[in-house]
């Protein structure tokens, strides 16, 4: 059995892939995510990530449409106390920012479709720098004190925003951030490589990458020539017009041949290899594609195979 890992400085412990929720009400319809949801949990899975703008980007969506697929799973299973979740707001289009209020209201809307009294672990999805941090700390505060956020954290934020974040939390001994989601892969390094990698190894943050797959890029899937069926297809498939691309298919190729294993597996097993990240997000939208994810929670590199890899990606 895959050994869980420790969420930061909180109480929580996930298995070392979380869950993408982005796909459910999506790409995927309610009963083939009730059936990725289960085979993830069978494979001694437990942390899935949504967030409440899911899927309003999609034509007849309104947002929230994956919330209520996990909120009718867990109602269905009678799960919730073996599930770690972890939503997000800012992005809804009836939710917008991260003004106090609207943070309680969205919170308040995900429960609710949720079908939960608590969300384990609650994110701001994007910063909004024109609100102080104060403000969205409070706020966020408030939810933890009332019972229905156990944790918070923050994505696409920056360095700058963080550490005033963290700082306003320790000064005044409100809830303090606990993990970060940042935009990182093997071909998308840029983003939280630096300051804010730094700043989560020195203040005890957790990481948790979204995009680990670089929206299908690095399932291998992706090849000169070839014609791929996807809404993300055309996202992923700029990634083969760069060098730093190829250099990265070539040296998966390689690996993934000598472990016998999928090009997603070792892909994955590099982020996890990185230091402050806990659990890369990916998501499957069918049931076959869930296997090669699975993997990397036992297939460790070594340290050769590592560096090979963060050389063909640099």
């Amino acid at each position: 059995m895959t050994s869980l890992r420790k969420l930061g400085s909180s109480d929580l412990e996930v298995f070392p892939l979380a869950l993408g929720g982005n796909v459910f009400g999506w790409t995927a319809d309610e009963t083939t995510s009730f059936g990725v949801l289960d085979a993830y949990t069978a494979a001694g899975g437990n942390f899935v990530d949504t967030a409440d703008s899911y899927s309003a980007f999609a034509p007849g969506n309104k947002g929230g449409e994956s919330e209520t697929v996990i909120g009718k799973w867990i109602k269905a299973r009678g799960n919730r106390s073996d599930v770690v979740i972890a939503t997000k707001v800012s992005q809804h289009p009836d939710f917008p920012g991260l003004s106090a209020a609207n943070i309680k209201a969205a919170a308040d809307a995900s429960l609710r479709r949720l079908d939960t009294d608590y969300i384990d672990l609650y994110f701001t999805h994007f910063d909004k720098p024109e609100v102080p941090v104060d403000e969205i700390i409070g706020a966020l505060d408030e939810l933890v004190r009332a019972g229905k956020v156990r944790h918070v954290a923050a994505s696409n934020i920056s360095a700058e925003r963080l550490q005033e974040s963290l700082d306003f939390s320790d000064r005044e001994g409100l809830a303090r951030y606990v993990a970060l989601q940042p935009h990182y892969n093997l071909v998308s390094r840029d983003t939280y490589e630096g300051p804010l990698q730094d700043l989560a190894a020195r203040t005890g943050l957790a990481a948790v990458p979204y995009f680990a797959l670089a929206a299908g890029f690095l399932t291998g899937k992706y090849r000169p020539g070839t014609t791929v069926d996807s809404p993300r297809a055309g996202r992923a498939a700029q990634h083969l017009e760069t060098e730093r691309g190829q250099k990265v298919l070539t040296a998966l190729d390689e690996i993934a041949t000598a472990h016998g294993a999928p090009v997603p597996t070792v892909a994955l097993a590099w982020l996890a290899a990185q230091p402050t990240v806990v659990a890369p997000i990916a998501s499957a939208r069918t049931l076959e594609q869930l296997p090669a994810l699975l993997g990397m929670a036992e297939l460790t590199l070594t340290d050769e195979e590592v560096t090979k890899l963060t050389r063909a990606s640099a």
